[in-house]
């Protein structure tokens, strides 16, 4: 196999793994009452800094009217609150409730998940992340994301 065929049956795979882990992740937010979207928007947030919906949009990389869906929904669940910033009272923050934090760590949990990786010994797993690190920084001018 040349090398550009190397590099898709590499990147097909990568995608399978992804798909895999996409897919693990969703039937266990699923049994937690969450959806993908939902469990990374309260995953993003800081349950001991209430934060502007404006800026968990910029956090998630996506529109501010997407984010009001969201909490609506984490609000029904009772695993955030809408509070009126005491700085700036045109302003509301929201704030991760006591559900939500026990919620929250749960996800936590659901994405850190490792199984997928449990055949894998010690050394293959950091040689994995090396490569995988070197590869997703290759395109990027700069850093793309926290190491």
């Amino acid at each position: 196999m040349d090398r550009a065929g190397l590099a898709a049956d590499v990147l097909r795979r990568l995608a399978h793994v992804s798909d895999a882990q996409r897919h693990r992740q969703g039937a266990a937010f699923a049994e937690l009452g969450l959806t993908p979207a939902t469990a990374r928007a309260l995953h993003q947030l800081d349950p001991d800094r209430p934060l502007p919906a404006r800026d968990l949009a910029g956090q998630l990389g996506c529109d501010r009217s997407n984010v009001t869906v969201l909490v609506d929904k984490l609000e029904q669940a009772g695993l955030v609150e809408r509070r009126t910033d005491p700085s700036d009272r045109r302003q509301k923050t929201l704030v991760v409730t006591e559900k939500g934090r026990v919620e929250r760590d749960r996800v936590t949990m659901v994405m850190s998940d490792s199984r997928l990786l449990a055949g894998l010994t010690d050394e293959e797993l950091r040689t994995l992340r090396d490569l995988v690190w070197k590869a997703s920084d290759g395109g990027c001018s700069e850093p793309c994301g926290p190491e």
